[in-house]
């Protein structure tokens, strides 16, 4: 995870302001300020099959809050706990794709951005379940064109606390868009569900869970490599025979 300036707990519950888990749907909207980057989430109309997006309704719905229903808890009381907020990581924000350097501006083929981010909590079975939903957008750069570009996002929940992050969950995925011959830039849609982790004790630790969204190239690139060949164990020398000269 990426450090510097991170905003604490105070000040992301003044800024997005508390979200209890119940069948209500927060989007985070980088316009509204309530990002911790300030740069934002993948857009896109779900039902785009021109760029491949493959969504439905469902997806149009969850962003515009038409569906406000969390998802299904388990039988029996729960607790009324908060759902942690969800914002863009800091240093993880645009997505450069292309040779770097002086001469980047032309050799530039795609960049990547966030527009805005929703996620809604239920409790199931002891578990924080989030579905956290990812808008932005694809440009196509002086030296790019059309294809299928994929796009490496990664969620990283965390425990905010005065000696720094502490790891929960995190999850690695890589988002198929399809750029058409016509097409100077596309949007594009993920909807994340099922990140689960076990409920803190106490549950008012929650208060210091954030769910961050950041694209994240360099897993791509590592999943991208062969794997490196096992090198053969030489073999022993053999003894000469008993009475050999």
């Amino acid at each position: 995870m990426s450090g510097g300036g991170m905003p604490g707990t105070s000040q992301r519950i003044k800024r997005c302001g508390r979200a209890f888990v119940a069948p209500t749907l927060l989007l985070a909207l980088v316009a509204g300020g309530c990002s911790s980057g300030g740069i934002g989430a993948p857009s896109a109309t779900a039902s785009d099959p021109a760029h491949g997006y493959g969504g439905s309704s469902s997806i149009a719905d969850f962003f515009s809050g038409s569906s406000a229903k969390a998802p299904q808890t388990a039988t029996g009381a729960q607790p009324d706990v908060n759902c942690p907020s969800v914002e863009i990581r800091r240093g993880a924000s645009t997505l450069t794709l292309g040779p770097t350097g002086d001469k980047a501006a032309m050799t530039l083929k795609y960049q990547g951005s966030f527009a805005r981010l929703a996620r809604n909590c239920a409790v199931v079975d002891g578990n924080m379940v989030m579905k956290i939903g990812i808008e932005g957008r694809l440009v196509v750069g002086p030296a790019g064109g059309p294809g299928q570009v994929n796009v490496p996002l990664r969620i990283a929940v965390v425990q905010e606390t005065p000696g720094g992050m502490k790891p929960v969950a995190t999850k690695f995925f890589i988002v198929p868009v399809t750029l058409g011959p016509n097409d100077g830039n596309a949007l594009f849609t993920h909807i994340e569900e099922g990140l689960s982790f076990p409920l803190p004790a106490p549950t008012s630790l929650l208060d210091d869970y954030v769910a961050y969204v950041g694209f994240d190239p360099v897993s791509a690139e590592a999943q991208s490599k062969p794997a490196p060949t096992p090198k053969a164990k030489p073999r022993p020398k053999s003894k000469p025979a008993a009475g050999a000269n």
